[in-house]
């Protein structure tokens, strides 16, 4: 019996754009990894603990992309990965720069999300929202880093705050809460 149909059940289009962001979320796992190495070298061991605990996170992202790719029969394809950017100037820029990458990675998973609807591709509409609910879940997790670091350095004469932070961070959870809606 001759069939002559595809296996693939994802378009071109799609499958490159997921692609581009499987590649996106590889890039910013070496991104946590290089602030990792800046912390751990301004001894600040705890906030590197937290930057390469979220390292391993962005990785595991790039692979659910990898195999959601392939398991619709598609070809997910390894990039070059650029290297990271220079190393922060200090922990405020440090913070500043992961909570930008982190609004801005929630944008391109929105434009992933209006990609599916648009080409009605529901299976990947779907498994787009794992990735819609992480986003906010990092927004809040790196918005409420911001709001500690802004505790602790409130008072610029006083390093016993930046160690509380530090040693907090070293055992933070890579997760945190989101309000959720009230079931009436």
């Amino acid at each position: 019996m001759d069939t002559n149909y595809s296996d693939k059940r994802i378009s071109d289009s799609m499958e490159e754009a997921l692609n581009k962001q499987m590649n996106a979320e590889a890039e910013q796992a070496q991104a946590y990894l290089a602030l990792g190495v800046w912390a751990d070298s301004n001894n600040y061991a705890g906030i590197a603990e937290f930057f390469y605990k979220h390292s391993e996170e962005e990785r595991e992202h790039m692979f659910k992309f990898l195999e959601y790719i392939n398991a619709r029969g598609g070809t997910a394809k390894i990039g070059a990965i650029p290297a990271p950017r220079d190393n922060p100037t200090d922990l405020q820029s440090c913070i500043e720069d992961v909570w930008q990458h982190e609004l801005d990675n929630s944008q391109k998973i929105y434009a992933l999300v209006d990609k599916a609807m648009e080409e009605k591709d529901w299976a990947t509409f779907n498994f787009m929202q794992w990735f819609v609910k992480e986003q906010i879940e990092e927004e809040a997790l790196i918005d409420g880093l911001r709001d500690k670091f802004a505790l602790a350095s409130e008072d610029k004469g006083n390093n016993a705050n930046f160690y509380s932070l530090d040693r907090d961070m070293q055992n933070a959870p890579q997760e945190a809460e989101i309000p959720r809606e009230s079931k009436l």
